[in-house]
């Protein structure tokens, strides 16, 4: 066997090699399934992991950033006009979260912790001083006692002449800062002596600075990778008591910060939010990409806040029940003391036309009043999160209060956060490596057949090579010229002839010569 035919057959047998081993890899997928229950395991609330300690101290910073409803004509209003407003803002705080009080249970199959948040003002963020600029907005302890009175026309009415004599109207004047982080309450401080569970101060974020929404327990993920991060319980409950159904008390999902490993397009994403009281759930809207890592952007559909005859699932929000109101909006009085609150998305985005046209100045859009989670699919990381929520207080007539006579139900817009947070470029730059290393290690069968058809075209070359060297060889051999035999018989003839003329010769005398014939 030449060398040239051993190179052939070695080339044609670890090109048949690598093809087999590489398509039965492609077909077995056994090395995405070895990556991705690497990562099942790795992505778990254990102690001493990366992810556990990320997740007890996030290092991307997260903003918060408030936006209030000031009110322009606040007598026409009262006298039954459509109210007008204008938005100021923002005024972005950064805000820290630190998980205090961590500690495993049930064999490491669940974590305790408490979630506090705090929150420090950043002025190049915003737009003004929220210590010096004031907004006119709804005096809402005042609509809260008016609200807490109102099934007794006699009580509203000495409640009323009270408040008149103590110069309380519906609506106030305060910086930004009492708006947000609480103030002396007149009203309240009367009320407060004869019921002391009654605060003196109020605010929007009154007693939320440095500390917790309550006790968590969060599940790992060892048990079940699709756990990871979800809540178990919320202050010692595994469900609420606020609404009128079993599937409305339901604590569902994670808290919005940890999502299982290895996300599909097809599943719903179920997050529980205390300032909404509820679950709610996102749904995959489109690929996108944030500083170079692939994200799935999900969003919450419009029927998580329709109406129960869009969705006949919202009707256990109604409290009581049966008593609903639109598309896109949520009566939360039941978790905020009685307080007529009403939440939704700003400007009423995704919520009934009636909505917005009774208000002055709303322009709902897409692009700065959706909610959306953008996840890496492999590894469920948040890479880029926007929870935007607004605050609104349901005004209408209260008998026996005659400043509220002329006034049609309304749901009066207050303020609304923006709370949003982007990957940092430390964690962006591991992330990319990470995603790396799998992807390189999932395509290793893809790699191996690539090398496998390389070498079919290594093969294929050598084969054409040697045959064309083989029919060049036989040609050369065709059209060479054969020597004439007798004629070179008859040279070498007779230059032997000559040679035994002219060379040298033995002499033998004739006696010899009888002995060679006797």
């Amino acid at each position: 066997m030449t060398r040239r035919s051993c190179a052939i057959y070695a080339t044609g047998i670890i090109c048949a090699h690598l093809l087999i081993v590489g398509i039965a890899l492609v077909v077995a997928q056994v090395f995405p399934t070895i990556i991705f229950n690497r990562l099942k395991k790795e992505i778990t609330l254990t102690d001493g992991k990366d992810v556990f300690e990320a997740w007890k101290n996030p290092t991307p910073p997260i903003y918060m950033q408030y936006f209030f409803f000031n009110v322009t004509n606040p007598e026409e209003f009262l006298a039954g006009g459509k109210p007008a407003v204008t938005q100021i803002g923002p005024y972005t705080y950064r805000e820290y979260r630190m998980r205090e009080n961590v500690t495993f249970i049930e064999n490491g199959t669940k974590v305790f912790a408490k979630n506090p948040k705090s929150f420090v003002f950043l002025p190049e963020m915003s737009v003004g001083d929220p210590e010096v600029d004031l907004v006119r907005t709804v005096n809402i302890p005042a609509v809260s006692v008016m609200d807490a009175v109102k099934s007794s026309f006699w009580l509203s009415s000495l409640v009323s002449i009270w408040m008149n004599s103590i110069g309380v109207e519906m609506f106030m004047t305060r910086t930004v800062h009492e708006i947000l982080w609480g103030f002396k309450d007149p009203l309240l401080t009367r009320l407060h002596p004869m019921k002391p569970e009654i605060e003196e101060y109020f605010g929007l974020m009154y007693k939320k600075n440095g500390t917790s929404e309550g006790e968590f327990v969060y599940y790992t993920g060892e048990a079940d990778y699709r756990d990871y991060g979800k809540i178990s319980t919320w202050n010692g409950q595994s469900k609420m008591s606020w609404w009128s159904s079993n599937e409305s008390n339901m604590i569902n999902g994670s808290d919005g910060s940890t999502f299982h490993p290895l996300i599909s397009k097809n599943e719903s994403l179920f997050i529980f939010t205390a300032d909404l009281c509820r679950s709610i759930h996102l749904n995959f809207e489109k690929d996108v990409e944030v500083k170079g890592i692939p994200a799935y952007r999900f969003s919450p559909p419009p029927e998580v806040l329709a109406s129960p005859e869009d969705n006949p699932a919202n009707a256990g929000f109604c409290v009581p029940a049966g008593e609903c109101l639109g598309a896109g909006v949520l009566k939360v009085s039941v978790c905020r003391k009685g307080a007529p609150v009403v939440v939704s998305f700003p400007h009423f985005y995704q919520a009934d036309q009636k909505y917005i046209d009774a208000i002055e100045g709303m322009s709902p859009n897409k692009e700065d009043h959706e909610t959306f989670l953008d996840l890496n699919p492999t590894t469920g990381f948040p890479i880029r999160a926007c929870k935007r929520a607004q605050l609104n207080i349901l005004m209408s007539r209260v008998y026996g209060f005659p400043q509220t006579k002329n006034l049609n139900e309304t749901i009066f817009p207050v303020m609304f956060v923006n709370e949003t947070v982007v990957i940092d470029e430390e964690s962006a730059v591991k992330m990319k490596n990470l995603l790396l290393i799998v992807t390189v290690v999932s395509n290793c069968p893809l790699i191996i057949v690539g090398l496998g058809a390389i070498m079919l075209v290594i093969l294929i070359i050598l084969i054409c090579r040697a045959r064309q060297i083989k029919t060049t060889a036989k040609e050369d051999t065709a059209y060479t010229q054969v020597s004439d035999k007798p004629e070179e018989t008859l040279e070498n003839h007779s230059s032997t002839n000559q040679q035994l003329k002219n060379g040298p010769y033995i002499s033998m005398s004739p006696i010899d010569t009888e002995k060679c014939f006797d």
